[in-house]
């Protein structure tokens, strides 16, 4: 038996198993999605713990105002609870400010500073405080506020109510750090039964939600989560006890409160087993406030734990769980409530990740013994009994006992080994044939076998990835368009159409991919380079709007007005298909991206809309900063810019003073000064929109309705500058 193999193998093992101590990010990353499969799989099933979701859902803002509303309406919502019957008000809202709607606080404002009031008026006003009204409640029912990390250097954290005691060494150092959290208002922050942390996440973190910390270490002592603090405070308890693992220093095995311990990874935190979304839970808002006594609400929220929080997009507290879904990050805290009473806990310990390299070392041996010894064909069958009992065996651990057993890397390893051998066999097996195939091309001329290589080679499916632009052009109102046109007279209409745009596309060296009913899809740099293909693609799309222009005084009727999307990353390019047919297309998010963008021109109010990536990769192109956008199915925020003309445009008098204005009126909205001064600004801009030469104004008579695009700068990462 040839030993060459085998050692091979057992080299490449043992580099397996080096690298799983290691535990880089892909070996994490394939964890973690097998695990989330698991959880997909069988999720924890639903049980009423008595835990409930008041949310300020977007029916309640269309209700009640937009947010955050005033104090002494959220006053109002604890009073209402505590009549029907909850036992904890637990809120996933931050109190970092003082009311800007006290009475007291908006006299101070130099807006109201002249107001004439009648004698007495003004002293009595300047006694209502919103705050201390809100403040007065908690008196009558508990109630938890929370807090949360923030990236500034310097500042302390929140002081927690609850002591921890800790039954081991160096406990609290090992939780994880809060470096900084936003501070409460002192008024409530007294009156408060509890404060915890609202963060599910390490600052600045936007993954996929799979552990919380329990408890964090913070620069004023151990801060619990806002889940285990609304179980204290429901439970009555004082404090919290961290057990530390027996044996180990600094290892924490669970978070106890009252009589429940909760096991825990070595850093106090826990791993969530996330049920699937139960609308039953949630109550909204509205209702809660509504001054008419509802007796089943009444039923539903009695003696129960109540999380208020919100679902609403806007408020930019949606979260990513295990499930593949996207929650509000109230409904986290509340499933970890749950979770723990139920006693429903997932378990992952230092002895599972033993077992797991245990796994891998066998299973690639017994692959190893059986390549060697019976060649690819029975050491493939074995291998794939082996892989099946590993899974079949994780899959009853996690289902039984909620024990999270990584298949992945074994089942890796185990091919790796089986790749590794044959592909040593492989290449000594055939390399008597390549030896065959060298002397018979002494007898077929070289030229011959390259136009057969060249000609297969195109055939075959696959691409490559690399930086594209591309576009999506659709028609505006088509819909309306084709009901009060003949199907022939449409589709002249639209071969026209497209006829026109396609020429321009083509004309700055762009490829179209296809036509979609009434849009085009086109991309750039592929197959010809194109260094500047951003910059090509919006100069395509300015001459489109010039051409629909023209197409427009060339025929009859309404005039056509076209939307179109442009972002710049990098995708698949080449051919795609089924092997008897296939297109040279694009494919990858930076298409999802541009055909999601082109859908935001009708909220924007302009026909093109580029992302920041294309905008940064074209720095001649005049265009303005429209604000973020949330863009269907993309768990991050996109920045956008409407395209207004080309270099020489962009160097143009007019178009300085609109820029420089257009910024001022951003900085005036993202900073959240006054609306006069907005109103001001918002004015002088539209004044230029009418003499810019390109239609902006309803660009601009959007703008007062998309104040929410603009001040969520902060969602995303800055700007660089344009090259």
């Amino acid at each position: 038996m040839n030993r060459t193999p085998f050692i091979l193998g057992f080299v490449l093992l043992i580099g397996l198993m080096v690298i799983r101590i290691l535990d880089p990010y892909p070996v994490k990353a394939g964890r973690d999605f097998y695990f989330d499969s698991l959880q997909q799989i069988k999720p924890r099933a639903y049980q009423d713990v008595g835990v409930r979701i008041v949310d300020i859902d977007e029916a309640s803002l269309r209700e009640l105002g937009q947010w955050p509303w005033p104090r002494d309406m959220l006053a109002d919502l604890v009073t209402q609870l505590q009549s029907y019957g909850a036992a904890v008000v637990v809120f996933d809202v931050l109190f970092v400010e003082k009311d800007r709607y006290s009475p007291s606080n908006l006299l101070e404002r130099n807006t109201f500073s002249g107001l004439t009031l009648p004698d007495g008026a003004r002293e009595n006003l300047l006694q209502i405080d919103f705050d201390a009204v809100f403040a007065e409640t908690f008196a009558n029912i508990p109630v938890v506020l929370g807090t949360a990390q923030t990236p500034e250097t310097g500042k302390p954290t929140e002081t927690a109510v609850a002591e921890v005691i800790e039954f081991g060494e160096n406990l609290i150092d090992v939780l994880p750090r809060m470096g900084a959290s936003t501070s409460i208002i002192p008024v409530l922050k007294d009156a408060a039964a509890g404060i915890g942390s609202v963060s599910v996440e390490g600052y600045g973190q936007t993954s996929v939600i799979r552990t919380v910390p329990l408890i964090w270490n913070g620069s004023q002592g151990p801060m619990p989560s806002l889940a285990l603090e609304a179980l204290r405070v429901a439970l009555g308890e004082t404090s919290y006890i961290l057990w530390g693992t027996e044996g180990t220093l600094g290892s924490v095995s669970a978070v106890g409160v009252g009589e429940i311990d909760i096991p825990t990874l070595f850093d106090g935190q826990i791993w969530v087993k996330f049920r699937s979304y139960q609308p039953d839970l949630y109550v909204s808002a509205h209702q809660v406030l509504d001054e008419t006594y509802d007796p089943a609400l009444a039923e539903k929220l009695q003696n129960t734990i109540v999380f208020v929080g919100s679902s609403a997009a806007g408020l930019l507290d949606i979260r990513a769980t295990a499930l593949r879904q996207s929650v509000p990050g109230v409904s986290i805290h509340a499933q970890i409530v749950e979770q723990i009473l139920l006693g429903t806990y997932l378990k992952r310990t230092d002895w599972i990740q033993g077992v797991e390299i245990l796994t891998l070392i066998l299973l690639g041996l017994i692959v190893l013994y059986r390549m060697t010894l019976s060649g690819p064909i029975w050491s493939f069958v074995t291998g794939f009994f082996s892989a099946f009992i590993v899974v079949i065996a994780s899959w009853v651990a996690y289902a039984t006992q909620g024990i999270l057993f990584d298949a992945t890397f074994p089942l890796v390893g185990g091919f790796l080994a089986f790749a590794t051998v044959a592909g040593y066999q492989f290449v000594i097996t055939d390399y008597d044939k390549r030896q065959i195939r060298l002397s018979f091309s002494k007898y077929v001329a070289p030229t011959v076998l390259e136009q057969i290589e060249k000609s297969r080679y195109q055939l075959e499916l696959g691409g490559i990835t690399k930086p594209v632009t591309v576009m999506f052009c659709d028609i505006r109102d088509f819909t309306t368009l084709s009901e009060t046109v003949e199907a022939s007279d449409l589709v002249a209409l639209l071969n026209g159409l497209f006829d026109k745009l396609s020429f321009e596309i083509l004309d700055q060296e762009g490829t179209i991919d296809k036509f979609i009913g009434d849009s085009v899809m086109a991309f750039w740099n592929a197959p010809i380079e194109t260094p500047d293909h951003a910059a090509r693609a919006c100069r395509a799309a300015i001459q489109m709007r010039t051409a629909i222009k023209d197409f427009n005084q060339s025929k009859p009727g309404s005039p056509i007005r076209i939307a179109i999307g442009i972002n710049s990353g990098n995708a698949c390019v080449g051919n795609v298909g089924s092997r008897k047919r296939f297109d040279y297309s694009v494919i990858g998010d930076t298409v999802n991206v541009a055909s999601r963008v082109e859908t935001t021109c009708r909220h924007v109010g302009f026909d093109i809309v580029a992302t920041a990536r294309t905008v940064q990769m074209a720095p001649d192109i005049a265009c303005l900063y429209s604000g973020i956008v949330d863009l269907k199915g993309k768990t991050d925020l996109t920045r956008i810019f409407i395209i207004l003309g080309d270099s020489t445009f962009a160097q143009s008098d007019d178009f300085k003073k609109l820029k420089t204005d257009h910024d001022l009126l951003v900085k005036a909205i993202s900073s959240g000064l006054d609306q006069a001064t907005i109103a001001d600004r918002l004015d002088i801009c539209m004044s230029h929109a009418r003499n810019a030469g390109v239609d902006l104004v309803e660009f601009y008579e959007k703008i007062p309705g998309r104040y929410d695009d603009f001040r969520a700068i902060d969602q995303v990462e800055p700007l660089q500058e344009r090259a």
